[in-house]
């Protein structure tokens, strides 16, 4: 990845929901310009979610998604209404394809997948942009957008992928409704400013593969380049004598997680000191109750049981900070008895419950709808949840004097 390339993690998450056969395919291709999914009449052809990420004038970098059809059946049906569900926590806008389910016992109407669908989506507080699809082909277009806007209070866009109208008028919506935070979000806060000088130790270890820098470095390495700071970046073995050779001791020094305790003794006084794992704590999820999650440390106990969740999804290898080096420093704190689950990518437990406490990676993979959503669960729950990078510091004694 360049320096100027998005991640996907940083794009907005636009997600598509609504009955198989609905014209989601269709509409995501329209949105994109490009045959990005598999269209066909045959309801049920996605059977699992589909990302294309691009740009959209006056939004910037999007991710669209095309999730399987929630009134999905059988077996295999259950896990792609599953995944679905899944994708609901990473979604900033959904775009809610309806039918006309005018069908009705007496009165009353029957409620329909779209009705169970929209009050998840409000539950979450997402975003919704009602679609009526497929108006080339419909006879009583105005009757059933008539009933739709009665329905949920709002009225339908009308659109018709296969020709291309109302796409136009989706892209307008989807800038109505951008969160008002999007894009405000910065990995270093107000923590330095332009001419301010920073040093980055990053020490390149096993998990950093050869000739590259893992994607926390490089976002924050391009936005201090954004903010016109000097940057200097050494591996920790060279900070001493990185420091002599500056003319006036760094503004802020930001390290790997994993050499907070090393970085720390040999700092300037002057210098303030934070991590990667740190600043992203903040920068995808919520840095304060990380913090206030960290005192749970002092509790736990030989039978108390923890759980580590990490975004990434890659092979275990030797020192790795989450399967190795974190449940070293915990067990060495609490007792070689203390029991450590491991998760990874999208395993993320819904019963937090039988955990004392849930450590989190920095997320630098995943966007920051789907870390508040499981900062949420955790609190909903009553469970303490922290990051590596916070867990670390407090471990090493040294939580008071990091800065976020």
């Amino acid at each position: 990845m360049s320096l100027t390339d998005t991640p996907n993690a940083n794009r907005l998450h636009i997600a598509l929901f609504g009955k198989r056969n609905s014209g989601k395919s269709s509409l995501i291709n329209a949105l994109t310009g490009q045959d990005t999914a598999i269209v066909s009449d045959t309801p049920g052809t996605t059977t699992d979610l589909v990302s294309k990420a691009m740009e959209i004038q006056g939004i910037g970098p999007c991710l669209f998604m095309d999730t399987p059809g929630f009134d999905d059946e059988g077996e295999l049906g259950e896990m792609r209404i599953a995944r679905t569900l899944k994708a609901i926590e990473k979604t900033d806008i959904a775009l809610l394809l309806c039918e006309d389910d005018s069908t009705s016992c007496e009165n009353e109407r029957l409620e329909s997948p779209e009705d169970e669908m929209w009050k998840l989506l409000k539950e979450k507080n997402i975003p919704v942009i009602l679609i009526l699809n497929k108006i080339d082909i419909r006879e009583n277009t105005d009757a059933v957008a008539a009933r739709i806007e009665l329905q949920y209070n709002r009225r339908p866009l009308l659109v018709s992928a296969k020709e291309g109208t109302g796409i136009e008028e989706i892209r307008q919506a989807i800038l109505e409704k951008l969160p008002s935070d999007f894009g405000q979000q910065s990995i270093t806060g107000e923590l330095v400013a332009e001419n301010d000088l920073v040093l980055l130790v990053m020490p390149q270890d096993i998990q950093a593969p050869k000739g590259r820098l893992i994607l926390p470095q490089v976002q924050t390495i391009r936005e201090l380049l954004d903010k016109k700071c000097l940057v200097m970046t050494c591996t920790t073995d060279k900070l001493p004598e990185t420091l002599q050779a500056l003319a006036r001791p760094p503004k802020l020094i930001i390290t790997d997680s994993q050499v907070f305790k090393t970085v720390y003794e040999q700092k300037p006084e002057e210098s303030k000191l934070t991590s990667f794992s740190v600043l992203f704590a903040g920068y995808k999820g919520d840095i304060h109750y990380y913090v206030e999650s960290a005192t749970a440390i002092e509790s736990l106990t030989e039978s108390s049981r923890v759980l580590i969740a990490e975004a990434c999804t890659h092979a275990p290898l030797s020192e790795d900070i989450g399967r190795v080096k974190l449940p070293r420093l915990l067990r060495k704190r609490i007792g070689e008895k203390l029991q450590i689950d491991m998760v990874g990518g999208t395993d993320f437990p819904q019963d937090l419950t039988p955990y004392s406490l849930v450590i989190h990676c920095g997320a630098c993979m995943f966007n920051r709808k789907y870390v508040l959503s499981r900062i949420d669960r955790a609190r909903k729950q009553h469970i303490p949840m922290t990051n590596y990078g916070v867990a670390i510091a407090y471990l090493n004694g040294i939580l008071e004097q990091i800065e976020y």
